[in-house]
């Protein structure tokens, strides 16, 4: 079975450093969102993600978090969304 319309995948996502946050980009698939963290401690980001219509029902789209401190150490998490009818 194939999806037959548009969803999406949105959520927020919590990232904390006693550096302060420079940025926060999530990604799903092939698409990026991004947003400057401002130097916070603690900095929230909301995404929203459509996900296009004709995938199959079981597929895997990877997804991924990734966050900067203000001193350019990264993290990353990674994950995937699956498809559901």
């Amino acid at each position: 079975m194939a999806s037959s319309r548009a969803d999406t995948v949105a959520g927020v996502v919590t990232a904390a450093d006693a550096d302060g946050i420079d940025s926060v980009w999530v990604s799903v698939g092939s698409e990026q969102h991004s947003a400057d963290g401002g130097f916070n401690r603690t900095f929230s980001f909301s995404y929203r993600f459509v996900i296009a219509s004709g995938q199959q029902s079981g597929t895997h789209i990877p997804m991924s978090v990734r966050a900067r401190d203000v001193a350019a150490f990264q993290t990353q998490r990674d994950t995937y969304v699956v498809v559901v009818p």
